[in-house]
């Protein structure tokens, strides 16, 4: 066998991915005289290298916005230090705080108030293993099949533990917001899942950087008077604040941090 062709029937499976079209198991194996089993191999550790999203029968290109958690961690950590850190403020001791799926979660997760007493739950392993770090929190894990793109359960498992959950403080991840397509999810499962934590919390908090009040997703979570407080960076465009605020949005501007200039 030769021990190349693994490599090149990825390469070429890869770049029509990367040209954003979906590709079927079974079409693959047909072509390559492979059988099933080789190509979702081929997919699963393509999916892991952050290269597709696997979904039943193959496996569809990432589009912007959905890049693996594992990746997203790694971008602008200062900015979403900045913003976690104004929020630290509005947990009440001893509360129920639920971190939804997102990289800005997993830097809240960081700075929540020491020795605060706090039940921390999520359906993310990343956010669970920070707050496990930490041993000062109470973590409840909300359990499920993880989804490596969104990074961490959202499916029908996850929903139906959300559902039995009182949740004092949501920190809900968006894809996109804006004052005329409300709060806002690239993936419907998503979308379906933040609608669930927005539906059982008192309080629901988003921290947005820029991009995201720009940004576009088909999928909508939510109305904006349904949050509660939505925070953005120190330099957030004064047009687009304006456009949240008219729309019933309550804003609490980040201060800079400490690579910004203010």
């Amino acid at each position: 066998m030769d021990n190349g062709l693994p490599l090149a029937r990825r390469d070429a499976i890869a770049s029509r991915l990367g040209a954003g079209r979906s590709v079927s198991s079974v079409a693959l194996a047909t072509e390559f005289n492979v059988s099933e089993d080789a190509i979702r191999r081929d997919l699963r550790a393509m999916a892991a290298a952050g290269l597709c999203r696997r979904v039943y029968g193959g496996a569809l290109p990432l589009v912007p916005g959905t890049t693996p958690m594992t990746t997203r961690v790694a971008e602008d950590p200062e900015r979403k230090r900045a913003l976690a850190k104004a929020a630290m403020p509005l947990i009440q001791p001893g509360s129920f705080v639920f971190l939804d799926n997102g990289s800005t979660s997993v830097i809240i997760a960081e700075e929540l108030p020491r020795d605060s007493d706090l039940i921390v739950a999520t359906s993310s392993i990343e956010i669970a293993a920070t707050l496990a770090a930490r041993g000062d929190v109470h973590i409840h894990m909300v359990g499920g099949q993880i989804d490596t793109v969104i990074g961490g359960a959202i499916d029908g498992i996850a929903l139906e533990a959300v559902a039995r959950l009182n949740i004092d403080t949501c920190f809900l991840g968006v894809c996109a917001l804006s004052a005329g397509g409300g709060i806002s999810a690239l993936d419907p499962a998503d979308a379906t899942f933040k609608r669930a934590l927005v539906a059982r919390s008192q309080q629901t908090l988003i921290l947005t950087t820029n991009e995201k009040m720009s940004a576009k997703a088909p999928h909508r979570v939510a109305e904006l008077r349904a949050v509660h407080g939505i925070i953005v960076e120190h330099d957030a465009p004064d047009a687009a604040v304006e456009d949240l605020r008219a729309a019933g949005a309550d804003i609490l501007r980040a201060e800079p941090n400490a690579g910004s200039q203010a």
